[in-house]
């Protein structure tokens, strides 16, 4: 077997299971622990802004420009996906960029309508509150999602994806992989 190469850097691997960790306490301590669930809100919110700026200058696979692919690449993905014939991305994969936006969007928004929830304004606004709900039940269904596209993708390439999270490595690219 040949050496694996490393794709995630410790940011990209200590944001991501820091930004799991912190929405799975959040999701747990929401109707129990409210100076808990405010927390790790606000440390799920701070992460995406690393994040955010990571993704301008952070390393190759942690930059928007390496997976943020557009609409006709990513269709174009989905297509091939569905044919069996996607390559194998040493990064994210166009589908794994389009939801790695979408979970980003989400968080924040689910920490700007909780940290409304907190203001003088909106403190007790019905609106508000079912706002924040909503959000963060498409995120847990995103994350449901996300999730299971790891685990397609793990078996479709024989990789497992959720091990290279955690290591940051991967096997080197092939014949036909885009590195």
């Amino acid at each position: 077997m040949s050496a694996k190469v490393e794709v995630w850097d410790p940011y990209v691997r200590i944001f991501h299971w820091s930004l799991v960790a912190s929405i799975a306490l959040a999701w747990l301590a929401a109707d129990e622990v409210k100076d808990v669930h405010e927390f790790a809100g606000y440390a799920a919110g701070a992460l995406v802004a690393s994040r955010l700026v990571m993704g301008l200058i952070g390393s190759r696979y942690a930059r928007f420009s390496q997976f943020v692919r557009g609409p006709r690449k990513t269709i174009a993905y989905a297509a091939a996906m569905l044919r069996n014939r996607e390559p194998r991305h040493m990064g994210h994969n166009p589908l794994g960029g389009l939801m790695i936006l979408l979970l980003i969007f989400l968080v924040s928004l689910a920490g700007l309508t909780g940290w409304l929830q907190t203001t003088d304004a909106y403190w007790g606004v019905e609106w508000v509150s079912e706002a924040h709900e909503i959000v963060v039940n498409t995120l847990l269904v995103s994350i449901a999602l996300h999730v299971f596209g790891v685990a397609v993708e793990s078996v479709r390439h024989g990789e497992n994806l959720a091990l290279a999270m955690v290591t940051g490595r991967k096997r080197p690219p092939e014949n036909d992989d885009i590195a």
